[in-house]
């Protein structure tokens, strides 16, 4: 029985662990590509990028990867989810990436280290 609930606890650990920080990845990636458009948009002068018809594809790149549209959505509800209680420590930050970067570490703290911790300190019990 308690085997169990360890290998539970175990578990439950990496595929938080898992979700949060794919979500922070997939964040931090969509933040350079903006980043990077941004930054050719101001090379090349900024307003001829705009009116000459780049938005075009970016549509198109978005409705073709509807699949992936929903499973990033997935991810970033399950890890809002879960790194909800960490809300009111890091509500002060005003940089996206900051705050961002601070859920994870609590996270990984409290739900990789923290239910660690407890699934060993239960297997040693018994």
């Amino acid at each position: 029985m308690i085997a169990t609930i360890v290998r539970l606890l175990r578990l439950a650990s990496i595929a938080i662990c898992l979700i949060v920080i794919a979500s922070f990845v997939v964040f931090a990636i969509e933040q350079t590509k903006t980043a990077s458009g941004h930054q050719q948009e101001q090379v090349t002068g900024g307003a001829p990028a705009s009116a000459g018809g780049s938005t075009a594809p970016k549509p198109a790149a978005s409705s073709g990867g509807s699949h992936e549209g929903s499973v990033h959505k997935a991810i970033d509800e399950a890890s809002g989810q879960l790194t909800s209680p960490f809300s009111g420590i890091v509500s002060g930050s005003s940089s996206e990436w900051a705050t961002r970067g601070a859920k994870l570490v609590l996270a990984l703290l409290v739900y990789g280290f923290g239910l660690g911790y407890v699934a060993r300190a239960l297997r040693v019990r018994v």
